[in-house]
């Protein structure tokens, strides 16, 4: 398979499907660049080979053309993050845009209207993707956050391009820290799951239990297999339905020789309030009334033991309502214990929409091996499934 270093762009047209799905404020300005900014090495190496770049995107769920998921409203920023003025058309199939297209010249960019304006996007329409496919001259998929998701113009489209698609850096950047951690990781290696449900993390507990030594479960999750193992949860989160598979699981992970540490104390609330009374309880033994939301000093000290003597760490959910400063305390002491396991030599690969965001939130993002852009996508990989995305750039 091509990469993007084996290809010369020089008097190319690339195609690339970026994730440009940012957040926009009232007045539309972006407060959240990360996404822009990741997808620039791809468009620099691009841009330095001599070639000219279509970047292609979604913004938001809109329901047909609805103008304030308009894609010109970042058209300022992404030429800031460039450091090109980003050419802009206002649809992304159509006269206009094979036209725009065409008079581009070598070093220049140009951002299409948002993709889903068309429902034929999300559909995986062939002759959208046909129409997106001649603009350009090579497809490149530099899209993690929808590599998961069989639409026209990251999965389709590669059909047009049997010998010149590839991956982009970000999302071979993304592939290969995932594949650190489910294929090449040195042991011993640490999933630190959190969040509040066991359901959405069932597949990938299932199918990480041959690959990691320890795991980790905080969040409300907890709750759970607390209850099922004959815990007193008072008020806390739990999914009634689910403490079976939750036994399920521990007994898998026994017969697997996976350690699982569970909290041994939480910091419990007498309401789902920042300015709730709170006292530290045993995690069996949480009284009526109460409800635990943050993981206690015992268990952040047994966590940091664990971590500290890991060399590969995945991170995937909150310990606590971390939204909550009074209630942030063991996200952020997780969050330290992994940038000082980083620092001592582990690979640290966070991802997942919540663990992300506190991250970012507590500074601790450039103290992490690798932050991953694409919570769902993430999550299949995780969950063992090839992503339509990858799987069009890899076939031949």
């Amino acid at each position: 398979m091509k990469t993007l270093a084996d290809i010369n762009f020089a008097d190319k047209k690339a195609v690339i499907r970026v994730d440009f799905n940012v957040p926009l404020d009232e007045n539309f300005k972006v407060t959240d660049t990360t996404r822009i900014e990741a997808a620039k090495p791809t468009i620099d190496k691009i841009l330095k080979d001599g070639g000219s770049v279509i970047l292609m995107s979604h913004l938001g769920r809109p329901k047909g053309a609805e103008e304030k998921y308009s894609l010109k409203h970042i058209v300022d920023t992404t030429s800031k993050i460039l450091g090109v003025n980003v050419k802009f058309v206002s649809d992304c199939i159509g006269a206009e845009a094979d036209q725009a297209a065409k008079n581009l010249k070598p070093g220049e960019v140009l951002l299409l209207e948002n993709l889903r304006f068309h429902k034929e996007e999300e559909a995986g329409d062939a002759e959208f993707a046909k129409k997106l496919a001649n603009l350009g001259d090579v497809y490149v998929n530099d899209a993690f956050g929808t590599a998961h998701r069989a639409h026209a113009s990251t999965t389709i489209i590669a059909n047009y391009f049997p010998e010149n698609k590839t991956f982009g850096l970000l999302l071979a950047k993304e592939i290969e820290s995932l594949n650190k951690v489910l294929k090449n990781s040195e042991k011993p290696v640490t999933a630190v799951l959190g969040g509040s449900k066991v359901s959405s993390k069932i597949t990938v507990i299932e199918n990480i239990l041959d690959k990691v030594d320890h795991l980790i479960i905080g969040g409300g999750m907890t709750f759970t297999f607390i209850k099922a193992q004959g815990g007193k949860i008072g008020n806390s989160i739990c999914e009634d339905d689910k403490q079976d598979l939750a036994l399920e699981i521990l007994a898998k992970a026994k017969e697997k020789n996976v350690q699982v540490h569970l909290p041994v104390d939480v910091i419990a609330a007498d309401s789902f309030s920042n300015d709730a009374k709170t006292q530290v309880v045993d995690v069996t033994a949480i009284p009526d009334g109460w409800q635990g939301l943050d993981a206690g000093p015992k268990s952040l000290e047994n966590f940091k033991k664990v971590i500290l003597e890991s060399k590969t760490i995945l991170w995937n959910g909150p310990l606590g309502v971390f939204e909550m400063e009074n209630f942030a305390k063991g996200t952020i002491a997780l969050g330290n214990f992994i940038a000082e396991a980083t620092e001592n030599g582990a690979f640290s690969l966070v991802g997942g929409g919540d663990s992300v965001a506190a991250v970012k939130q507590f500074g601790l993002e450039p103290k992490m091996s690798y932050v991953s852009t694409g919570g769902g996508a993430m999550l299949e990989m995780l969950e063992g499934r090839t992503l339509p995305g990858i799987a069009a750039i890899l076939e031949a």
